[in-house]
């Protein structure tokens, strides 16, 4: 695979991965609209690979803390910080894995892979983020987050999906709805991508690994590091942007991508 092909694949999944712009719907579009030919599976896992290192990297503190809990998780005993987490991190995975597995099984992940799919996700959930970040109160922090809001939040994630989505989007919106300050909503929905990446690599994973070859591990491996370094910069300027900036400007990019891309899937 060309080195520009790999690194353009890279820098496209690492920086959108977690900005709410839909890493997914970005990379289904780009041969679509570049003619390129489509990176394939083994291309999918690495980029996801980088992306969930780059993850784990910045909130190390808190991944840290959910590893530490998880033998306490385990054994039934929800009784410290890092157990709690892991547990709540767990019940929020569940339904996109479940979800994941069906749209996988009956076909349906390959249906919706469309330019007027990933058109109208793109604008309404662009819309539907903006209205919950404008609407939405600012009187919880990541510390208040429980079971309850755990399972709505881990349902929308399952709605991201869908391609044009936004995993990250959604979960940011669904936090927001619940009275999550944007900061605290966007470090929930990034502690949340970690055990889903981790999944759908998996996933991905056990499918490719008979057909990987060298060539193939050698792309893999270079499209990982850049999407990791990608991915560290995106989180890291969103995160201190967070601080000062609604997701407004998310919001204008998704809704212009969504008209545009509706009008080419509508004249053809």
């Amino acid at each position: 695979m060309p080195l520009l092909h790999l690194i353009l694949v890279a820098l496209i999944q690492g920086v959108t991965e977690f900005l709410p712009v839909s890493s997914s719907g970005h990379l289904i579009l780009l041969p679509e609209l570049s003619g390129m030919d489509d990176q394939g599976q083994v291309i999918d896992v690495a980029v996801h690979i980088g992306t969930l290192f780059a993850v784990i990297l910045f909130f190390w503190r808190d991944v840290r803390m959910g590893f530490a809990g998880i033998p306490r998780m385990l054994i039934g005993r929800i009784d410290t910080p890092g157990a709690r987490l892991a547990f709540l991190l767990l019940i929020a995975t569940i339904p996109a894995i479940l979800l994941g597995l069906f749209l996988k099984l009956t076909g349906l992940s390959d249906a919706m892979r469309s330019m007027t799919v990933i058109g109208w996700t793109m604008l309404l959930f662009g819309l539907f983020l903006w209205w919950a970040d404008q609407a939405g109160a600012t009187t919880k922090t990541d510390a208040d987050w429980n079971l309850a809001d755990a399972i709505r939040m881990g349902l929308w994630q399952a709605v991201a999906l869908i391609p044009g989505t936004s995993r990250s989007g959604i979960c940011i919106t669904a936090g927001r709805m619940l009275g999550y300050a944007r900061h605290d909503a966007a470090k929930l929905s990034m502690l949340m991508s970690i055990p889903t990446i981790f999944a759908s690599g998996a996933l991905l994973g056990f499918e490719v690994a008979a057909t990987a070859n060298m060539g193939a591990a050698r792309d893999g491996a270079i499209a990982a590091l850049f999407a990791f370094f990608a991915a560290l910069l995106a989180l890291g300027f969103m995160m201190r942007l967070l601080r000062t900036t609604s997701f407004t400007p998310y919001v204008i990019y998704r809704v212009l991508l969504g008209l545009v891309l509706l009008a080419l899937a509508y004249s053809v």
